[in-house]
């Protein structure tokens, strides 16, 4: 295939959809052996993928197909979960006649959408520590960033699911820039927002925001609002000094942390009980072998399932983990140790988590909405994505058009942002964009 593929999807502005908004012309700009498109979506609560999937089969193949060409590899493979079962129907009908391309059925566990584990049930290789997919030959891409590829034009929207404490759980399709507050508003949210608080993303790896009006990016994949004294939001916001106070008086070292790890059982080595062991009795000798630490992928399984003590060795071990990485330390592309033969039997089923996080009464129905989310006024943010901020190409005044390029990272790593609605250019930030209609 022609390379200018790969301009085009620089030109668009297409990052990885699924949270580390990975710039996608950098990550097809490759030699591969399989393209796997990461319909998994783990994330208790969400309900992008598997929708995006049904509605948007077509333009999914056709941007995998152009991603198998970009990068030469053998073959595509679709990995979802048994349970989408809309999803294989309509993309089984899609590819029955693609030699080149598969679907792959997966169990219901978490993280099953998690890079590396994906990589491993699709070819049996684990990615080595410090390593990438393409380490063993694969290039992977989310749903929503196999669909942009395919429908070939610029990132405007992201399709995000709004749940928790509102009346009508709603997935939509928003203009990048859209308030969350917004969105949460169309869905019957709270009125007193004082006694709620905001997750950004999934109830495992997603983040307390305060600025109810933060905007909507082209990573932004959920939004959840939950109770101030629900219990997982008393966890996330829970200061760190007081989570090195709990360890140093109540870790006891099971080692739960570690043997229901995702990546230790897939023989990286990970073991947080050591980095907990570490920081309760301040030796530095005690955290485990650099590798080890750099090998979490801050899943938080061991933090909000695994731990009977309430602690949050995810959050340590990922702190240990940047402090190291901002020294330079380094260690070599390895696989420490050997996949765990019983590791089937130790997936936790997304069902027991999310009753283990006092979620039940939540895990409900999203339906996405048609047509997209009408909105006045967009705030976008010229950082979006991994690399350096997007530069301004325009100036207060200017009038725009959806699509207009507004932000170029030029050629440094980063993507393009375009406008996403119609509109004035009332305000220019280091940090964002706002436009109005």
């Amino acid at each position: 295939m022609d390379k200018s593929y790969i301009e085009r999807i620089k030109e668009f502005g297409i990052v990885g959809a699924g949270g580390a908004g990975f710039p996608t012309h950098v990550k097809l700009n490759a030699q591969a052996e399989v393209v796997i498109v990461n319909g998994a979506e783990c994330e208790p609560l969400l309900r992008v993928d598997q929708q995006l999937m049904t509605v948007f089969g077509s333009e999914l193949i056709e941007g995998l197909r152009i991603a198998i060409n970009l990068t030469g590899a053998k073959k595509g493979v679709i990995c979802l979960k048994g349970k989408y079962k809309s999803a294989i129907a309509k993309l089984g009908e899609l590819i029955k006649n693609e030699n080149s391309m598969e679907l792959k059925i997966i169990a219901d566990f978490y993280p099953a959408g998690d890079e590396q584990l994906l990589v491993y049930e699709v070819t049996k290789k684990v990615v080595p520590v410090m390593g990438l997919p393409l380490d063993v030959g694969a290039v992977v891409i989310n749903v929503a960033t196999a669909i942009q590829i395919g429908t070939g034009v610029p990132v405007t929207e992201r399709v995000i699911t709004v749940t928790g404490d509102v009346e009508v759980p709603k997935t939509f399709t928003a203009p990048i820039g859209t308030s969350f507050l917004e969105l949460i508003k169309e869905c019957g949210g709270p009125e007193n927002l004082d006694d709620y608080r905001l997750n950004v993303g999934g109830p495992m790896m997603g983040y307390i925001e305060p600025d109810w009006n933060a905007p909507v990016t082209k990573v932004s994949g959920g939004i959840i609002i939950l109770h101030k004294n629900h219990s997982l939001i008393v966890k996330k916001t829970r200061k760190t000094e007081m989570d090195l106070k709990l360890t140093k008086a109540i870790c006891c070292q099971c080692r739960y942390c570690t043997d229901m790890c995702p990546r230790y059982i897939i023989g990286k080595n990970t073991e947080p009980h050591k980095v907990m062991r570490g920081l309760a009795n301040e030796d530095p000798n005690a955290l485990g072998s650099f590798s080890s630490v750099v090998s979490c992928c801050d899943c938080r399984l061991c933090s909000l399932y695994a731990c009977p003590m309430d602690l949050d060795p995810g959050k340590l071990t990922n702190m240990v983990k940047q402090s190291l990485l901002r020294k330079g330390a380094k260690t070599e592309k390895i696989v420490p140790s050997e996949v765990d033969v019983l590791r089937d039997s130790k997936k936790v089923p997304t069902k027991r988590l999310i009753a283990r996080l006092d979620l039940t009464d939540y895990n409900v129905d999203a339906p996405l909405e048609s047509g997209i989310h009408v909105t006045r006024k967009v705030k976008i943010l010229l950082k979006q994505h991994i690399g350096v901020p997007a530069t301004p190409l325009i100036k207060t005044g200017d009038y725009v058009h959806k699509g207009t390029l507004i932000a170029s990272c030029h050629d440094k790593l980063g993507a393009n942002i375009h406008s996403s609605i119609d509109g004035s250019v009332v305000n220019i930030t280091e940090h964002f964009i706002e436009i109005q209609v």
